[in-house]
This record gives structure tokens, C-alpha cells and sequence, in this order.
């Protein structure tokens, strides 16, 4: 399962490629922890508008993270194949595959954290549904956990 020990997507590799982008989202676990089963975006709209087209206005933390995230180096916009490829349909199955992830998976887990931001640039719920789901949360806690073991690690 492993390759060689300094090649490409060998243990070092993984780690190196993830380590500072994880670094950077790994300060809001905490706050996605919080804010799980919680509201982060509200719908506003004018009334005195008769054409006025409501949208959503999100908590600023939230909009700091996409804002990080979006910066990083994780954002595929080829992330449909790690769904196809991984029979993952419902936010249920991202929190399963991401319970189960291994350091080897850490590019499905970016494709799963592409899927958010991307989709969340488009469609306005998306962003605040990764938060409530808990899938935001477990994922960055799953990649920064597995970042943190296996650098520790001598293999």
C-alpha cells in the first residue's frame, strides 16, 4: 500500500504536500466544532424591494475559512471523481469515508473539502451545510489528526 519511502505519494510526500494547508485551516476546527448542528448563515432580502432576490449573509468566521481554504493548495476541481470513486452520495457517507480515512486518502479528503468551497461559490447553502453536518469540522480534524500521527511517525 505504501511506496517507496521518498517517492511520490509515499507517507513523506503526503505529509509534506498537506502539511502547511492543513496548518492553515487547522485554527478553526475548534469554532466548526462549535458551530456543528448550528445555523452560520442567515437569509436576507429586501422587502421594500418587490424584486429584491434574497441571499445569504454568512457568520465572518465561516467566510475566513472558505476565504483560507480557497488558498490552499487542496482545491480540485476535479473532486466529482472522488465521490464516483468512493460511492459517496450523502453527507452521511462523506462522514464515514472521513471516519475511516487514512494518511494514503488525504487527496480524497481534499477532494471532499473542494466540494464545499467550490460548490459554496455557487450555490449559497453549501458552505453553512458543510458546518451544520459536521463534514467541515471531521474533515479538517480527520486530515490535521492524520498529519500530526503519521509526522511523528518513523516508518
Amino acid at each position: 500500500m505504501f511506496e517507496g519511502k521518498d517517492g511520490e505519494n509515499s507517507v513523506e510526500d503526503i505529509i509534506s504536500r498537506y502539511k502547511d494547508d492543513v496548518a492553515t485551516l487547522a485554527p478553526y476546527i475548534s469554532w466548526l466544532k462549535e458551530h456543528t448542528k448550528q445555523q452560520v448563515a442567515e437569509t436576507y432580502s429586501n422587502n421594500e424591494l418587490a424584486k429584491s432576490i434574497p441571499f445569504p449573509v454568512y457568520d465572518s468566521e465561516l467566510l475566513s475559512f472558505v476565504k483560507q481554504a480557497q488558498q490552499t493548495n487542496m482545491i480540485d476541481r476535479n473532486y466529482s471523481y472522488v465521490y464516483s470513486r468512493n460511492h459517496i452520495a450523502t453527507y452521511k457517507d462523506e462522514l464515514i469515508f472521513i471516519k475511516n480515512a487514512e494518511i494514503m486518502d488525504m487527496d480524497d479528503l481534499a477532494g471532499i473539502l473542494s466540494r464545499y468551497i467550490l460548490e459554496g461559490q455557487t450555490k449559497g447553502t453549501v458552505w453553512a451545510e458543510g458546518v451544520y453536518t459536521g463534514v467541515l469540522y471531521e474533515l479538517i480534524f480527520k486530515m490535521d489528526d492524520l498529519i500530526h500521527f503519521w509526522g511523528t511517525m518513523s516508518y
